[in-house]
């Protein structure tokens, strides 16, 4: 295993500040220098929100002498915020709420970066003709922007939901 995992760490992208999630990030991971070095690594994690565990990953992987740093993501970008439990921060802190698939591989800082479609993720899931946009089977707002209840606490504040296409 070329990177081992603290079990006692919970979630780093929900730490209050950027500085606490970097120190989580190298309190959470160690990376087995022996098996890294040289090669080539692709790592598969389960989302991209605000990229920063992202690009402490990639750098641990880098400073273990890996030639190369490729990231598959298990699920669509991440551009839309969550008003249904999951901790999400504002959209403009959303990476994908900013930046194009080749922006977020640039400013990662990695040789490539793909994300699972939203068909992909339903197929994934068992649905096998993807989404059905006319009736979902799951909450997708935080990928697709299209909310099944308007926030409405953040309608006051002036949220504006994505029209259904």
């Amino acid at each position: 295993m070329g990177i081992i995992r603290n079990q006692y760490m919970g979630r780093t992208f929900i730490e209050p500040s950027e500085s606490i999630r970097n120190m989580g990030v190298r309190l959470k991971l160690n990376v087995n220098r022996a098996l890294i070095k040289g090669k080539r690594v692709i790592l598969v994690d389960d989302s991209v929100v605000r990229g920063t565990t992202s690009r402490k990953i990639k750098d641990m992987i880098l400073e273990a002498g890996a030639a190369e740093v490729h990231f598959r993501i298990a699920s669509p970008p991440t551009a839309w915020p969550c008003f249904y439990g999951v901790d999400t921060p504002e959209r403009s802190k959303l990476l994908a709420a900013t930046m194009s698939e080749d922006e977020m591989r640039d400013w990662i800082g990695v040789d490539s970066l793909k994300f699972i479609s939203l068909d992909g993720l339903y197929r994934a899931a068992g649905e096998a003709n993807g989404r059905d946009a006319s009736s979902p089977q799951y909450c997708d707002a935080c990928f697709s922007g299209e909310y099944p209840v308007a926030p409405s606490d953040k309608i006051e504040e002036g949220f504006q939901m994505k029209a259904a296409e």
